[in-house]
Formats: C-alpha cells, sequence, structure tokens
C-alpha cells in the first residue's frame, strides 16, 4: 500500500475516532467540555483530508475498504485487544461457537501484525519451531494487518485435520517464511511435576491457568508435606492463557493476606481482589517462580500477585504484557467494537498490559526485550523486525533460568 494511503488512512482514523466517542450528535454535543470542544474543532480539519481522498487522490478509492481500515488501525491504536469487526465479521464472529481444531498458537498484536505469545508445547506450532515473539506476516493469502486480533483468532483454528498456512518473520530473514500445520484438537498436558534435591524442591508447571489444571496444582501442594517437599519452583513460562479467576485462587494458594489483583476502568467501578486465608495451601514454604516474555495474561496475574506481596522471587525475563477486560458494542450498520473497558493490576499499580511483570532476577535469554509497549513503528514488516531480536533462538541445551532458579531455592532456608 502506497504510503500516502496510509497517511489518509490515519487521518481518517482520527474522524472517526472523535464520532464513535465523543459522539457526534445533538444529544452529545451540549455539554462539551473544553476538551471536547477542541477535538470537535479538529473534525473540520479532518473532514478536509476525507474530502480530498474523496475527491483527489490518484484513483477513485474504496471508501468503504479505507473506512474499515481506519476503524481497525483506530481500535488498535488502543491496545491489542481492541477490534472493530465489519458486519461481516461481526457475523462470522457471532456464528463461531470455538472448540475448533487449533495449531496451538497464543497471538496477539504487536506492530500491527500478529505476534506468537506462546507455543503450546508438542502442538503443530511447536513442532513447526514456532517461538515466542515470532510474526505472522500473512495467514494464507490475507495480511494480519488488515486482520483485527478476533479475526487472526478465529482463522487460526479450523476443523481436524484441515491445514493452516502462516508466513512467519524470522530473526535475520529477509523473506518471511511460509509453514503449513495440520490443525488438531487441543489437548493439554497435566500439570508436569518434578522432584529436585533429594525431592525438598517440588517444580510444578501448568501449561495453562484453566480450573482443571490449577486443581491439579492445589492436590500437589496439598500432598507436599507427605512427599518431603520443602520449597516450590512454578514454571510460568509460556503460561498465557487460562482464566483470570482461577489465576487468582492459584496466588491465593500462597498468600494468607494482601491484594491479589486489581481491576478498574473509566466506567469500571475499582475491584479489588484480596487474597482470602480459609483459601491459602501453603503460605509459608520458599517459592520462587519462572517467567519469560511468553508469560502473559493470567500467568501475569499469578506472577505480579507473588512478587509484590514479597512471597516469591520472579527468575527469567519481562513478561509479554496483557491483561484487560473487554466488551462487545454493536453498531447500527451491523459492525462492532470489542473494546476494552478495563485493565488489570498489580498489587504495586502496575497495568499488566502496559507494562507487564519484571522479574528481580533477570536471565539473559537469546533475545531482546522488544516486545514492550506494541507500539506500531514502521510502515511494514521490516519496521517490526527492527525491534524483534537480532539472534535466532539457540538449541537449548541447558535451561540457564532453570537453574538460577534451582540455585536461588536451595540457598533459602526451608
Amino acid at each position: 500500500m502506497p504510503k500516502i494511503t496510509k497517511i489518509l488512512l490515519l487521518a481518517v482514523s482520527v474522524v472517526l475516532v472523535l464520532a464513535v466517542f465523543l459522539g457526534v450528535n445533538s444529544s452529545g454535543v451540549s455539554a462539551a467540555t473544553d476538551a471536547q470542544d477542541g477535538a470537535y474543532r479538529q473534525i473540520n480539519v479532518y473532514s478536509e483530508v476525507l474530502r480530498h481522498i474523496q475527491t483527489d487522490y490518484v484513483e477513485e478509492p474504496n471508501m468503504s475498504a479505507v473506512t474499515n481500515g481506519a476503524l481497525r488501525g483506530l481500535l488498535e491504536s488502543l491496545d491489542a485487544d481492541s477490534s472493530y469487526l465489519s458486519p461481516e465479521d461481526y457475523k462470522a464472529f457471532k456464528a463461531d461457537k470455538g472448540g475448533k481444531a487449533q495449531v496451538g498458537l497464543n497471538v496477539s498484536k504487536r506492530y500491527g501484525y500478529a505476534t506468537v505469545v506462546s507455543v503450546v508445547p508438542g502442538s503443530p506450532a511447536d513442532k513447526a519451531n514456532l517461538n515466542d515473539g515470532d510474526i505472522i506476516e500473512a495467514i494464507g493469502t490475507q495480511d494480519t494487518r488488515d486482520l483485527s486480533l478476533a479475526m487472526i483468532r478465529m482463522m487460526l483454528e479450523g476443523a481436524p485435520g484441515s491445514e493452516l498456512t502462516v508466513a512467519v518473520v524470522r530473526p535475520r530473514k529477509a523473506a518471511p517464511e511460509k509453514i503449513t500445520m495440520t490443525r488438531v484438537l487441543p489437548s493439554l498436558p497435566p500439570v508436569g511435576e518434578t522432584m529436585y534435591e533429594n525431592s525438598s524442591i517440588l517444580y510444578l508447571k501448568p501449561g495453562i491457568l484453566d480450573h482443571d489444571h490449577v486443581q491439579q496444582v492445589e492436590a500437589k501442594l496439598k500432598g507436599m508435606s507427605k512427599a518431603g517437599n520443602k520449597k516450590v519452583l512454578l514454571d510460568l513460562r509460556d503460561v498465557a492463557a487460562g482464566d483470570m479467576s482461577e489465576a487468582m485462587r492459584l496466588a491465593n494458594m500462597f498468600l494468607k493476606t494482601g491484594t491479589i489483583a486489581e481491576l478498574e476502568g473509566q466506567k469500571v467501578a475499582k475491584q479489588t481482589f484480596a487474597a482470602e486465608p480459609s483459601k491459602a495451601i501453603n503460605a509459608t514454604s520458599p517459592v520462587v517462580v519462572l517467567v519469560n516474555r511468553g508469560t502473559a495474561g493470567p500467568g501475569e496475574i499469578v506472577a505480579a500477585a507473588l512478587l509484590d506481596n514479597k512471597r516469591a522471587d520472579l527468575v527469567g525475563e519481562k513478561t509479554f504484557g496483557q491483561g484487560s477486560q473487554q466488551k462487545t458494542f454493536e453498531l447500527p450498520d451491523g459492525a462492532a467494537l470489542i473494546l476494552s473497558v478495563a485493565k488489570y493490576e498489580s498489587p504495586s499499580g502496575k497495568k499488566l498490559e502496559d507494562e507487564g511483570v519484571t522479574p528481580g532476577v533477570l536471565v539473559a535469554s537469546n533475545f531482546d526485550d522488544g516486545s514492550g509497549d506494541g507500539d506500531d513503528t514502521g510502515d511494514d514488516v521490516a519496521a517490526a523486525k527492527e525491534h524483534e531480536p537480532s539472534a535466532p533462538r539457540k538449541s537449548v541445551t541447558v535451561d540457564d533460568q532453570l537453574t538460577k532458579a534451582l540455585d536461588l531455592l536451595k540457598s533459602k532456608a526451608a
């Protein structure tokens, strides 16, 4: 797409944000504040831009495509989880019942494109060597920059046995790599359990924080004393899926008191989720938590709660940064907005969506931490690649993060 078109789309998007969120209608303008007055004055400027697009652009533009693209860019400029769905997309979105076959990818948007948050171990994506931070430039023939996050997630799903082809931008490769995977019904392994240091350290690895896996962790924590375990190593690396309430339940197992998380939005009253003493299972054993850039959402809730309450040491990398609550707003033409209306905060007040969680003990990996704010700073994939790691992931033979976490636990008195 020519740069001039992108610039014009951006201009149109500003008009649309004013129209959608400030309410350009007779009922909404009467009580405008000074800030709103200034915004409304800009409408004339952007309307002029729109007029020039319609009358002076090199060819007659497809205004429907221009509008859809502008609205999509508008929502994505707020955060990765906010989306605009055209009437056709929203119809498909409502008809989607979930439960389809997948390839094992948790995705979000960074730099305007679909980005891999984490990969399910043993999944088709894992076998295809996809990694956290890989950019999915296209799904089939469709550029992910032109798709909302909601539609991207739908397109990754399909019938069992069906093929999914994606174009992936990898570090130090000029051209996207085409990868074809076969969708399979999701099959998540049970919580991984390993004993270290003569069974004094209980290592737990949940792949997802849903009810079943959190229940498994609970059972293993309750059986610690019988097994002779005195310390806990909780591995939340690449844990990005699950339920926020289950994540809070897991955090509460290690906390008798204190704040687990908070949720607040412009029109969402502040909610404080506090630990309940009756739900604590092990509030005294030394705990270390492993995190990486694939830790997101529910995983970040647990990590931040244990870190900020000084209940555990965190080892690894800065987490992805995800944690908001969405609401769907239907529009008169059959389109819809999926809008983030509230964000989760750590006990110390940091918004997980904006800042992620930074471990106290950073263990360097083969990747730069370039996933930070999710801003789209370039015209194409090349700009995204500037923010991506400069070296490919090495074949892991020694887990430095795990080694550091074990060393840290060994030094703690039980």
